[in-house]
């Protein structure tokens, strides 16, 4: 027998929850269906939450009620070589304050509470449950079958919220398969530190966080590493491309322990006991490579939608998922009020995407996908900075050079002149 829903929310992360929140306070009767044993089961335990407006606005002072580990206070940049280490650090006291700019998650307790606000307002969340395929009728999807358990759960609407690889969107023909170029590997490793010890090392008080980003320590390969501070424990780890990591020929913790082995981060990490290694899928291949967010009876949010970038300096994915979701049941509930579920009337969806901050970053950011692929920007760049500032340093009782013909002299040794030009290009576009 067939149970009947206004809308059926495959996935119970970010995504999948806000909507579920939205659409239930709206009245309506949503089915959220998740395939671990509770929502974020299936999530690495480190996470940095950036805060947006969607989120305020739907769960106002959420902070004082949500399992939060510690607010971002400080965040640092750092260009890495083997042996040594240049930092571009940046505190703001505002970011301490509520509403808070960002901070650290374990996404087991952090999804949990979320799904569980949605549940609060009545949504239903069925856990241990796999969606298998997807239902049609009269041309349009309809609901899902769910694998392992009899009957099927129909709806008006379906949201795909499954994360990166979607079976939900590619059963509904809405992506291609995927490229090795489109795709990053997270590989993160947890480690306990008692809070005391953290704070100290860190240069942190009461409830302030660190968030440390690393350029030059992924043995060559494309992406970059990251260490942030969580309340008793500390994540460390990296995001390299898929491509990148298969051409090597190296396993993801190989490249992780290299990582841990750098004197800088040793340091850092020195006493610290492993608690998890996990690793995941994450979207990078940019606008150019979403699929189609909507089709008759069907919307796709979050990961699955492909919502996440990077431009070097920022990596955003959380708080695009969240909104999305908010913007994905906004349209679901003006379908449902007009009686209308064909993909013209869910196209709305795709206009409040493209309205959004969200899809006006993405365009920005479009062209740092390409920019993020120089190999000299892993590797050539760190070492060309930390050489210039031991220069600069160094004391040898030899006359010294001014420091942009130090400079120019250093890049020009190790990059040329036609690889300065290229580069600049690429790095112009993409943030300029």
């Amino acid at each position: 027998m067939a149970k009947y829903f206004d809308v059926i929310i495959v996935g119970a992360g970010p995504a999948g929850s806000m909507a579920a929140l939205k659409l239930a306070r709206a009245g309506l009767n949503v089915c959220m269906l998740e395939r671990g044993q509770h929502p974020g089961a299936k999530n690495m335990f480190g996470g940095l939450l950036h805060n947006t407006p969607v989120l305020n606005e739907m769960l106002p002072s959420f902070w004082e009620r949500a399992p939060l580990e510690r607010y971002v206070y400080k965040k640092v940049l750092a260009f890495m070589t083997p042996d040594s280490a240049v930092s571009l650090t940046f505190e703001n006291g505002n970011f301490e304050q509520p509403p808070y700019n960002g901070c650290t998650v374990f996404r087991p307790a952090f999804d949990s509470w979320l799904a569980g606000e949605a549940v609060k307002e009545g949504a239903l969340l069925l856990c241990d449950c796999t969606a298998e395929d997807l239902i049609r009728k009269n041309g349009q999807i309809s609901g899902v079958t769910v694998k392992g358990r009899e009957g099927e759960l129909r709806g008006n609407i379906v949201i795909a919220a499954d994360g990166v690889m979607s079976f939900m969107a590619e059963k509904a023909g809405l992506r291609r398969d995927f490229r090795p170029g489109d795709l990053g590997v997270g590989i993160k490793l947890l480690l306990g530190l008692p809070e005391d010890t953290i704070n100290e090392r860190f240069h942190l008080v009461r409830d302030e966080g660190a968030d440390i980003s690393f350029l030059g320590t992924t043995g060559g390969l494309c992406g970059g590493s990251f260490l942030y501070t969580n309340r008793e424990s500390i994540s460390v780890g990296m995001v390299v491309h898929l491509d990148s990591l298969k051409a090597s020929g190296q396993a993801p913790y190989d490249v992780l322990d290299e990582l841990l082995e750098h004197p800088q981060v040793k340091k850092l990490i020195k006493g610290a006991v492993p608690l998890e290694y996990s690793a995941h899928l994450i979207p990078e291949g940019g606008i150019k490579s979403m699929p189609h967010v909507y089709t008759g009876g069907m919307m796709v949010a979050g990961d699955a939608a492909g919502l996440c970038y990077t431009n070097g300096i920022n990596l955003e994915g959380i708080n695009l998922a969240m909104t999305s979701g908010v913007l994905a049941a906004e349209t679901a509930i003006e379908a449902i009020e007009a009686g209308d579920y064909s993909a013209r009337m869910l196209s709305s969806y795709k206009k409040k995407l493209d309205g959004s901050f969200i899809i006006k970053d993405m365009k920005t950011f479009k062209n740092a996908v390409g920019m993020m692929r120089l190999e000299r920007l892993s590797r050539t760049y760190p070492q060309l900075l930390t050489d210039i500032l031991e220069k600069v340093y160094r004391v040898e009782g030899t006359p010294r050079s001014k420091l942009l013909r130090l400079a120019r002299k250093e890049a020009l040794k190790k990059i040329g002149l036609k690889g300065l030009v290229s580069d600049g290009i690429k790095i112009g576009r993409s943030l300029l």
